[in-house]
C-alpha cells in the first residue's frame, strides 16, 4: 500500500492575510480557493512544484482554535521547509520581513535557520547536503 501525507492544516486568523504571507514571504501558489459557505473556505497553498505536501489554510472559529494559532506545536519547530538554495531563500524571506530565531548555521544534514510565520509558528528552512 502506498501512503504519503498530502495535507496539514494550518490555523491562521484569516484567509488573506495568510494567503499574502504564504504568496509573498514563501513564494506558495494556490493551489485551491473554494468558498463553502457561512465565511468558510478551502484555502489549500503549496511551493510550487511541490511534490511533496501542500498546507490548507484553516481559519481559527473557536476560542480553542483561536488560542492555539501561531503554538500549534508548543514552541517547537512545525514544519520543515526544503530548499535548493538556501541563500537566495534566506536573503528573499528575510527582504518580506520574516522573523528569524537564530542566525543561519551548518549541521550534518545541510544549511538550517529556524524562522517564524506570520502567527509564530516555527519553522526550518533547510538545505539538504
Amino acid at each position: 500500500m502506498g501512503l504519503s501525507v498530502a495535507t496539514v492544516s494550518l490555523l491562521v486568523r484569516e484567509y488573506d492575510e495568510a494567503i499574502a504571507f504564504f504568496t509573498t514571504a514563501l513564494r506558495f501558489h494556490v493551489v485551491e480557493d473554494t468558498p463553502l459557505g457561512n465565511d468558510k473556505r478551502w484555502v489549500v497553498v503549496a511551493p510550487p512544484d511541490s511534490a511533496g505536501a501542500s498546507i490548507l489554510l484553516a481559519r481559527a472559529v473557536t476560542d480553542e482554535q483561536r488560542a492555539a494559532v501561531g503554538n500549534q506545536t508548543g514552541g517547537r519547530v512545525f514544519l520543515f521547509l526544503h530548499t535548493t538554495d538556501f541563500e537566495d531563500d534566506f536573503l528573499h524571506l528575510a527582504s518580506c520581513g520574516v522573523r528569524f530565531t537564530e542566525k543561519p548555521r551548518t549541521e550534518p544534514y545541510g544549511r538550517v535557520v529556524v524562522f517564524l510565520d506570520l502567527y509564530g509558528n516555527k519553522w526550518d528552512l533547510i538545505e539538504r547536503t
